[in-house]
């Protein structure tokens, strides 16, 4: 599997920023990490061998970033600042990630990817930007700012909230037509560790906003940890390479 490590400066987070390219074209996927994750989860975690097939036959180039989570969701910092530290890491994945991205597979049709903490982000990031981010598969996530940063809410905590934000957003909205030109897959087991309230909050908007994103829900042997989610990984990526 061809590989390619990066390190840059992040003008947006003021420091340093790794990450890990694998494969040599194909369309490009965002890996986000679970919670506090790094870059290097993607191939310690062994998601580099669920992707393997698409990624050597070059249907697929994985991205793989660094997470801010210590410094924001799980910090212990007032919600105030962690929350604009998120915001911060936000605008460089816009920014600098996804012009990188762009650049180097020269495809703009991007997934974002993620388990846990990570489909959070995912999801966040597909909602709030649909011209960048044209697809999405999120396993196993929390869709409200509520389950790191509490009863505090302010405009940033809002727009990174989705279950928040598309509660408020009017059926007419310019954004719907985007969503549903793109391609969405969330998907939750109902076993072990696994919370599946925001889940079904999300299914329940998306039927009220009109919004076709493909809300699918696994058995209560599915727990919330790596096999099940290599499993639909490998499931459910055929589908978002589908024409």
């Amino acid at each position: 599997m061809e590989t390619r490590y990066m390190k840059e400066y992040s003008p947006f987070l003021g420091r340093d920023m790794e990450c890990k390219v694998y494969g040599y074209t194909g369309r490009p996927v965002l890996f986000i990490p679970c919670q506090d994750g790094r870059y290097y989860d993607f191939e310690n975690f062994h998601m580099d061998d669920v992707f393997a097939p698409w990624i050597d036959s070059g249907q697929v180039m994985v991205f793989a970033i660094d997470t801010l989570d210590k410094e924001t969701w799980s910090g212990k910092a007032e919600a105030y600042s962690r929350i604009r530290r998120h915001e911060q890491w936000m605008c460089y994945i816009v920014n600098e990630v996804v012009p990188l991205i762009r650049e180097i597979s020269g495809r703009s049709d991007i997934v974002a990817f993620g388990c846990s903490l990570g489909a959070t982000h995912a999801v966040n990031l597909f909602f709030r930007f649909p011209d960048e981010f044209t697809g999405l598969l999120a396993l196993s996530g929390i869709y409200t700012a509520d389950y790191d940063f509490g009863g505090y809410m302010d405009e940033v905590v809002y727009r990174n909230s989705p279950v928040h934000y598309l509660s408020n957003m009017d059926p007419g909205h310019p954004y719907i037509k985007k969503y549903n030109r793109n391609q969405g897959i969330i998907c939750v087991g109902q076993g072990a560790w696994e919370e599946v309230s925001t889940t079904r909050i999300l299914d329940n908007l998306f039927r009220e906003k009109g919004i076709d994103v493909w809300v699918d829900y696994w058995g209560y042997d599915v727990n919330h940890d790596w096999p099940w989610w290599y499993k639909q990984a490998a499931y459910f990526l055929p589908k978002l390479l589908e024409e």
